[in-house]
């Protein structure tokens, strides 16, 4: 059943945030679409997490002391913001309800929306924390210090992500860190699961998946249902899961002037319109 709770604070906080009708966003890649995922906004808010994120910049320097001071960031607004301190109750509950918690070794967070959600997740299991580096570096919080380690002894760990796409972060970084350091990633728990086929890649890699929301038809209809979106953007939704490319490309051909208005936008919407007009994207 749909997380009526998580659905709630998603929208609350804009961390999923739906285009008006007829007006699709414009991704980095020059594709368009109708809606934004920033899950880090349950934070509590964009502006705290935008914080956040730039202190995690300022002290991931110092690889040893980086975990405990997110630590504390995150304890801190765990104690004064009710969202983010919702979310992270939610998500113990939900991995005690899915994941044999007696069989984990360690809880991991990759560099850096992981962290918002991994550290307190481990210190409420009261396991140790993987901290992972982009550069695959990882190193390990327990009882309040952090060090260094060749090896965890063959390990289970349990990551923690904030969203799953196609899950790419999890074969190119996240896995290959934790089997650096002798350790053996056997399930992860994330907040969001686009569907995009990240949980049927990491079944290939003997990692089990187990999402709080997937972004799906029982996502939509129960956001329909708590007047979260209006019924002209549940139906640009259900079209746009059901066929990304061509539901644009449809849209597109239906208002031609939409890519003409975009090319008389700001800087950023023009240089995206240009890349998929180059690139014939939608020819």
């Amino acid at each position: 059943m749909p997380n009526e709770k998580l659905i709630k604070w998603l929208f609350e906080t804009n961390a999923f945030r739906v285009c008006p009708e007829n007006e699709p966003f414009w991704y980095t890649s020059g594709t368009i679409g109708p809606y934004y995922i920033n899950t880090h906004f349950l934070y509590g808010s964009e502006r705290k997490a935008m914080e956040l994120l730039e202190y995690i910049d300022r002290v991931r320097e110092d690889k040893l002391k980086c975990p405990e001071r997110v630590l504390a960031k995150v304890e801190e607004t765990y104690a004064g913001d009710p969202v983010y301190r919702g979310v992270i109750d939610s998500l113990l509950d939900f991995i005690r309800d899915n994941v044999d918690v007696d069989d984990i070794d360690y809880i991991s967070g990759g560099e850096r929306r992981d962290w918002f959600f991994s550290l307190l997740a481990a210190k409420g299991l009261g396991k140790p924390h993987i901290t992972i580096y982009k550069d695959l570096s990882a190193v390990i919080t327990e009882k309040g210090e952090t060090r260094r380690s060749d090896s965890v002894n063959g390990g289970r760990v349990l990551h923690i992500a904030d969203l799953i796409t196609k899950a790419s972060s999890y074969e190119r970084a996240w896995i290959p860190a934790i089997k650096n350091i002798c350790g053996q990633m056997t399930c992860t728990v994330v907040i969001i699961d686009r569907k995009q086929g990240g949980a049927e890649l990491l079944e290939s890699h003997d990692v089990c998946s187990f999402a709080m929301v997937s972004v799906d038809r029982d996502f939509f209809d129960k956001a329909l249902e708590m007047n979260s979106i209006s019924a002209a953007q549940y139906d640009m939704l259900l079209k746009y899961t059901a066929d990304p490319h061509g539901s644009m490309k449809t849209f597109l051909a239906e208002h031609p002037e939409f890519i003409e208005n975009a090319m008389k936008s700001d800087e950023r919407t023009k240089e995206r319109a240009r890349l998929c007009i180059e690139k014939g994207i939608y020819k």
